[in-house]
């Protein structure tokens, strides 16, 4: 299964372009789908399914909509599995500022490959939120740029971070590639 293309150099695109990039040749999103290696995107009931995350042997999960009237799992749900777990309190509403998290949860998934984890990161429907974050993960620790990111997640599963989010990851994208 390849996760990356090669593509040239690129500037980072407009916020226009991504969306036109991200919401072009949409498929049915699946449930879950390995969108690089160990590291998997999904929704609610998969986040919720334990046999599930038990048969793909899920380590470490990532809720990018926890909290209380969100998705309220947490370390004590997956207790049972003893899966290390890490919760964002995310709104998917564009003026959510979802940047602040960008690299603690990069850090906390890149932790969990390095130990040969496999990591489940989800939201509601494993398409805005969660998408949005393994996409910085793999700008902040495999050194992907925003539009190879995309390109690397959409040959596995349709993401659709809302435009807030696309928006902080270009200047999330911006950021990086001043960085000598």
């Amino acid at each position: 299964m390849s996760f990356l293309l090669e593509l040239p150099e690129i500037n980072t695109l407009s916020l226009m372009e991504l969306r036109q990039m991200i919401w072009s040749d949409r498929k049915p999103a699946e449930p879950f789908n390995l969108v690089w290696p160990n590291l998997y995107i999904g929704d609610e009931s998969v986040a919720r399914d334990k046999p599930i995350l038990s048969s793909l042997d899920i380590t470490h999960i990532v809720n990018a909509a926890a909290g209380r009237y969100r998705i309220n799992t947490g370390q004590q749900f997956y207790s049972d599995l003893g899966l290390k777990y890490f919760g964002v309190e995310a709104a998917d509403h564009p003026e959510f500022n979802l940047e602040p998290y960008f690299r603690p949860s990069a850090e906390f998934i890149d932790s969990a490959l390095k130990e040969n984890g496999k990591v489940f990161v989800h939201c509601a429907m494993g398409v805005s939120r969660s998408g949005a974050l393994v996409l910085s993960y793999l700008m902040i620790c495999q050194g992907l740029s925003l539009v190879e990111a995309i390109t690397a997640v959409r040959l596995n599963r349709d993401i659709g971070p809302n435009s807030g989010f696309l928006e902080q990851l270009r200047q999330l994208d911006m950021n990086l590639k001043s960085i000598p």
